[in-house]
């Protein structure tokens, strides 16, 4: 069945008949089109597989920008089937089409961020077209009487950002989609004990980290997995208990902790419930799945074992006095192949993305009511537009090493999220890497929150100095990394150009040997050289005039100072590695 509705041609594949689907137009204007969809029934019905597939002409269409592809934001062809699965704890529902020069195509999104659904937008050789869609109920769902949402079409001539920035903003105005307030806490750099410590963490080791890290500008020190075990096989039999059995001693140990002026997190891994746990005994028969390669899966259709998570998070609260959560694997919650979607056998929801709706939102409830500054950080894939209503803290997924992937990481998660802090994976390298390679890892990072995970006692004197630099430096400047105008330039080679702007202030990124095509009207512009080269050359079309010019290198020595004309034609400037020009204008 296809339907004509004003813009779009919008063809309805259904497999079921049992319930009737409809479309119609809520608004069109500025070339954005919001539709609703409607699915009903007389009676009850079993939802089955529906898909709204739609075609436009692939005129100037570079690549397709999905939430967590990383590096791979290419063309895919209609043969290729494998597509972008979201729901409430895996990504977001939409896609955009962008241009040779980074415009806008089309961006297209649905509300509803908690059920499970697929999208794509693939090229059909036979028509050269892009045909894009978006299937509902593509797995098994409890029966329902009535089902709404709706579809964002946006071909508005724009940056492609600010049209994923304009979807993050519609999400915001559904009742269900309500993000969290964003305490500052969630604003400030943060050390992670993962990278180095993983399981082994020794508390006197930690307090000394802490006093180091504190001179450097990191305020929160997230203790990762390995405080509530001794054992030290990095799995999760012993998860589900959550007692400190490695540090017994814990409301003094965060005592300790916040002596040295930091605050702290502990990590939880939520839906685990180890197999040697005494948890895993006291909820036999309430789980998911007991297959899952790493541990038993909590299921939160139960409302004892919603209690008893909630209790975990507000006791620890409480009693050790910490500051924030690490909650991890949310995305493990889903529907496996054992999974019986009703409600019976004590069950009071038979939807389990539904049932994650509540207990997240009693859990940050419960931990507001107690401490409404509390911090919770969520990694991808889980921070979609539902996580915001729980998370305040959206980290890159884990890239040890990998500065290029963290940068891409923050920054596809940025477009997206609003005002929610966007924080980068801890970075982390070897300690024979040379100094300039070294800040490559952090520089990487500061249009996000910067995270590490380094042993700051074994850091030598410059390592210290280029690490409190740039992180002072991300301080200094956090209003305009955070909630400047971000505009990320060429996804497909992985945004080597990064820039946020206030009206006075100017700061750009350049991350692989690009020219800046130099259009900042603001006074002061600084450009980061996150680059192994020693030149960043600047391209104008018109004459700005001069400026001061002050050219740092990346433990923040003043190289140079002198006076800079940016005319009509190209600028040429010698900068370290890993350095920093500062540019006033005159």
């Amino acid at each position: 069945m296809k339907e004509v509705i004003t813009t779009h041609t919008i063809e309805i594949q259904q497999k079921s008949k049992d319930f009737k689907v409809s479309i119609h137009l809520l608004e069109e204007q500025n070339n954005v089109t919001i539709y609703n969809i409607n699915f009903s029934s007389a009676s009850e019905f079993q939802p089955q597989e529906v898909t709204l597939r739609w075609k436009i002409p692939a005129v100037n269409v570079k690549g397709v920008w999905k939430p967590t592809t990383d590096f791979a934001k290419r063309i895919m062809d209609d043969w290729e089937l494998d597509h972008m699965e979201s729901r409430i704890s895996v990504d977001s529902p939409v896609i955009s089409l962008f241009g040779h020069d980074d415009s806008n195509v089309m961006t297209f999104a649905c509300s509803d961020a908690i059920n499970t659904k697929k999208l794509n937008a693939l090229y059909r050789e036979e028509d050269n077209c892009m045909y894009c869609h978006i299937s509902f109920f593509t797995e098994r769902h409890h029966k329902i009487t009535d089902y709404n949402a709706q579809l964002r079409i946006d071909q508005s001539q724009q940056h492609f950002s600010a049209s994923l920035k304009s979807v993050g903003k519609w999400w915001e105005g559904f009742q269900n989609l309500i993000p969290a307030n964003v305490p500052e806490l969630a604003k400030v750099p943060v050390y992670s004990t993962w990278y180095q410590y993983h399981q082994k963490l020794d508390t006197i080791d930690l307090i000394e980290e802490c006093k180091i890290a504190s001179t450097l500008g990191y305020e929160l020190i997230i203790l990762d997995d390995g405080w509530q075990t001794k054992d030290e096989n990095r799995g999760y039999d012993y998860t589900g208990d959550w007692l400190p059995e490695r540090i017994p001693e814990m409301e003094k140990f965060i005592q300790d902790i916040h002596k040295t002026g930091m605050k702290s997190a502990l990590w939880y891994s939520v839906p685990f419930c180890g197999k040697k746990s005494k948890a895993y005994q006291k909820f036999k028969g309430k789980f998911l799945t007991e297959e899952h390669r790493w541990a038993p899966v909590f299921d939160p259709r139960y409302p004892e074992v919603r209690a008893y998570l909630i209790s975990l998070y507000v006791n620890a609260l409480v009693a050790w006095k910490i500051d924030g959560f690490k909650l991890d694997f949310i995305d493990e919650f889903k529907v496996y192949p054992s999974t019986k979607l009703t409600k019976e056998n004590g069950r009071d929801y038979s939807s389990v993305n539904i049932a994650v709706d509540r207990l997240m939102t009693d859990i940050i409830s419960s931990l507001h009511a107690i401490n409404p500054e509390v911090v919770i950080e969520f990694r991808q894939k889980y921070t979609g537009p539902a996580m915001r209503k729980y998370g305040n803290m959206f980290r890159a997924f884990d890239c040890p090493g990998d500065s290029v992937m963290n940068r891409v990481r923050i920054t596809d998660i940025k477009m997206l999220c609003g005002d929610t802090a966007v924080h980068s994976d801890m970075f982390t390298y070897h300690k024979e890497e040379p100094l300039e390679i070294k800040a490559l890892q952090l520089v990487n990072t500061l249009f996000g929150v910067p995270q590490l995970s380094i042993l700051l006692k074994d850091a030598s004197p410059e390592e210290l100095s280029m690490i409190h630099f740039y992180t002072h430096y991300w301080r200094n400047h956090k209003e305009i990394f955070l909630n400047g105008r971000f505009t990320p330039q060429r996804p497909l080679a992985n945004y080597p150009i990064l820039k946020s702007a206030t009206e006075t202030h100017t700061i750009i990124g350049v991350f692989d040997n690009y020219t800046i095509d130099f259009s900042e009207n603001t006074n002061k512009v600084d450009i980061i050289n996150g680059q192994f080269e020693t030149k960043i050359v600047l391209s104008s079309e018109r004459d700005y005039g001069a400026y001061n010019c002050k050219i740092y290198d990346c433990t923040g020595k003043k190289i140079s100072k002198s006076k800079l004309m940016i005319s009509i034609g190209v600028s040429q400037i010698k900068v370290p590695v890993c350095g920093l020009i500062r540019l006033e204008k005159v």
